[in-house]
Formats: C-alpha cells, sequence, structure tokens
C-alpha cells in the first residue's frame, strides 16, 4: 500500500469539515483513565500493532488519540503523529458502524487537530482505502520504491 500527501490548506478540508458534523457521533481525544479500555477494544477489533500505535498516541501531550462515542458506546478511533510526526493513522470503525460517517468525522477532526498544530501537511502511512482518501482530500500518492517507514517492521510470526 502507498503513502499519500494530504494538504491541510485545501479547500475540501472544509467540505470534510461540514460533512463530519452531519454525523451523528461525539469525537474526542481519549482520556487518560480510558487507555486500558481503548487499547484492548482496538486490539480485539483490529491488531496487536495498531493497538501498540493507539498506546502511543494516548500517552501524547495532548493527546493525539481521538474516539467516536455512539450512545456511550466505543465506535471507532483515529491517531495522528503516533508513527512519525505528521503521519495519520491508525484508524478504524467497528464494522457494525461502517456506512454511517464515522471514519469522515474522525478522519476530518484529525486534519483539523494536526492542521491547528501547525503542520500543513499531512501523511497517510501505508493507506489502505487509497480511493477514499483522493476522493474526500484530493490525498495524492507519494512515489516511493519501498514501504517506506515500515520497511523492515517486526511482525509476530505465526506458528
Amino acid at each position: 500500500m502507498a503513502d499519500l500527501l494530504v494538504s491541510l490548506y485545501t479547500n475540501r478540508l472544509s467540505i470534510l469539515k461540514e460533512q463530519a458534523c452531519r454525523v451523528d457521533v461525539q469525537i474526542r481525544s481519549v482520556l487518560p483513565p480510558e487507555m486500558q479500555l481503548v487499547v484492548d477494544w482496538v486490539r480485539d477489533n483490529f491488531s496487536n500493532n495498531w493497538a501498540s500505535e493507539v498506546s502511543v498516541a494516548i500517552t501524547r501531550q495532548p493527546s493525539a488519540c481521538l474516539i467516536a462515542i455512539d450512545h456511550g458506546n466505543l465506535v471507532g478511533f483515529a491517531c495522528y503523529d503516533t508513527t512519525a510526526r505528521g503521519f495519520f493513522g491508525p484508524t478504524g470503525v467497528h464494522p457494525d458502524s461502517r456506512g454511517k460517517g464515522v471514519g469522515i468525522a474522525l478522519f476530518s477532526a484529525s486534519l483539523q487537530a494536526m492542521k491547528s498544530m501547525g503542520y500543513a501537511y499531512a501523511i497517510i502511512g501505508d493507506a489502505g482505502p487509497v480511493d477514499f482518501y483522493v476522493n474526500a482530500v484530493g490525498a495524492m500518492t507519494i512515489p516511493a520504491d519501498d514501504k517506506g517507514i515500515y520497511q523492515g517492521m517486526l511482525r509476530a510470526k505465526k506458528i
């Protein structure tokens, strides 16, 4: 999968923010006492690798992990500045909540936070749904011959 580049000064961010405002979920930063609950939820619903990144994001000051809450239930998360400065991700939405705009709301809030921190661009590392990011904010593929920062990453061996 490719790394993508997103301008945080594109007009498309305003359109994304308008779409996000129509989504009926609460988006906010993770509170320290929620850390284990959120990390476990990410591990159970996605992967150990993402749970590790969420742990790092939550311990940043301020927290670089946002969560989506729907009627008191955790339904999604998004991190930024985790694997590297200026990186967006990982992010995920529970399968039962997909297609409802939760991912758009998390993506928009994350990019707005990065912009407010002074970033002009965000990098989406090893992006999964490339078409989503291209359509949502005009993300552009960063040409590279390898997997970028994830090249050579240790992975759990399957027995």
